[in-house]
């Protein structure tokens, strides 16, 4: 599961990101333009909007999501604590709604209950490419009816390269994605990773999934 914090306190990001991601598949925007547009490139599985962003109102940054059709579910944090605030977002088409400060275990429970509420309405729980499906509910990928046991981040950087399908991903974007870092020293450390990643899904097969475009990064493609 992929969880968005769109989220300007750096503070508050960095605790969701930590207790979440221990859990789920993590990622931070800090403006509501960034976070509008990784929700209309990458899929999603629930948004944490926060109201106070510094360029555009998390109000309007939740109407611009559902405007596109995007029916992922959003769970307001916010400091504002007004009835009318809270109605106003609530018809943006928000799901859930809760106030700062907030409890770390009810804020667990309500992405709990987001996830499993919506469950019908999110991102496919299969992903599939070929011969390869790859499960976000039990974390598992088969390929050929074999499974392969990868580990979490293996198992990320293949969710997030499945996503993109048929796209040539930069090297930037996964790390930024799928580590949650920028840093350039790190690029040999994404192309490790895919060698790991080939060496279980595609060298024991026939048909190679990944390739390599160079001076770029990498895609996945049947």
């Amino acid at each position: 599961m992929r969880i968005l914090i769109i989220e300007d306190d750096q503070d508050i990001a960095q605790a969701l990101h930590d207790v979440l991601g221990e859990s789920y598949v993590t990622e931070v925007a800090p403006t509501g333009a960034q976070g509008i547009y990784k929700v209309e490139l990458y899929g999603y599985d629930l948004i944490i909007l926060d109201l106070g962003l510094p360029d555009i109102d998390g109000v309007d940054v939740c109407k611009r999501i559902r405007n596109a059709g995007i029916t992922t579910p959003i769970l307001i944090l916010t400091a504002r604590m007004s009835v009318d605030e809270k109605v106003e977002a609530l018809d943006a088409y928000a799901d859930d709604y809760m106030t700062k400060p907030f409890a770390i275990p009810e804020l667990e429970a309500r992405v709990r209950a987001l996830l499993r509420r919506t469950a019908t309405h999110l991102t496919p729980h299969q992903l599939v490419l070929d011969d390869l499906v790859l499960d976000t509910t039990s974390r598992t990928v088969t390929r050929a009816g074999k499974e392969i046991i990868l580990g979490r981040k293996g198992f990320d950087l293949l969710e997030y390269m499945l996503r993109r399908s048929g796209e040539a991903i930069p090297r930037s974007d996964i790390l930024e994605h799928v580590w949650d870092t920028e840093t350039d020293s790190m690029t040999n450390f994404i192309d490790v990773n895919i060698k790991y990643l080939r060496d279980k899904i595609d060298r024991p097969f026939k048909r190679p999934l990944i390739k390599t475009v160079r001076g770029f990064g990498y895609k996945i493609e049947a």
